[in-house]
């Protein structure tokens, strides 16, 4: 197999303490589970996980936040995980509120090299607090800055060996976006192929952004 292809273990041993993280998912759909729960083995500590969610029930970035693992989390929202709530009111957990589009836009300007971009989403609310207004042909909008991460976590249907992957429905959500924005980007695959075996016109997430590839424990 392909060099990028290495154990769960390997792959989170390449993750240190206090890093900024990225991890694909949506309601813990399309979430790299296998390397959640690498990372609750080996006991990584002061984490800050950008994410759309915090998991629910048990699954996805719950697991983090039970573990006690993160010092801060940027989300759309945590709802979902009753703990993160209670954890962010007991002042145990740094908790960054973000609209889902501003969300991934800033992830995209991130893996884009862009310095940022403007929009009105927040304005007049407490997400507007410390963040320059500008006046555009007399309309007022946020800038927002590109979100920078030491690595990135994210799940595939197909991947081959190279690193090429395709998604399955809405699995696909955050992942391609988040494997642009890290310089470390470790990929989680349900199933693992030989080169050629896929479709090019099929694959979103291109090789190059892959650094490491780890099979989906069933």
């Amino acid at each position: 197999m392909n060099h990028k292809v290495i154990s769960v273990q390997e792959a989170v041993s390449k993750l240190q303490d206090g890093m900024t993280i990225l991890i694909g998912g949506f309601m813990s759909t399309g979430t790299p589970e296998t390397l959640i729960n690498e990372i609750v083995a080996q006991g990584l500590q002061n984490l800050t996980i950008i994410s759309n969610d915090s998991g629910h029930s048990g699954t996805g970035i719950a697991k983090l936040v039970k573990a006690r693992q993160l010092k801060k989390i940027i989300t759309t929202h945590i709802g979902l995980n009753p703990e993160t709530g209670r954890q962010m009111m007991a002042g145990e957990l740094e908790v960054e509120l973000i609209p889902q589009g501003t969300l991934v836009e800033r992830i995209r300007a991130a893996g884009g090299g862009l310095g940022g971009f403007l929009t009105p989403t927040g304005l007049g609310t407490s997400v507007q607090d410390g963040k320059q207004i500008l006046t555009i042909h007399g309309r007022s909008y946020l800038l927002e800055l590109p979100i920078q991460a030491d690595a990135a976590l994210i799940r595939g249907s197909v991947m081959d060996t190279s690193g090429n992957m395709l998604y399955h429905g809405s699995t696909r959500n955050f992942n391609p976006i988040m494997a642009t924005a890290a310089p470390l980007v470790i990929a989680e695959a349900e199933q693992i192929v030989s080169v050629g075996e896929l479709d090019p016109n099929h694959v979103v997430t291109p090789g190059l952004f892959v650094d490491y590839i780890v099979k989906e424990a069933l």
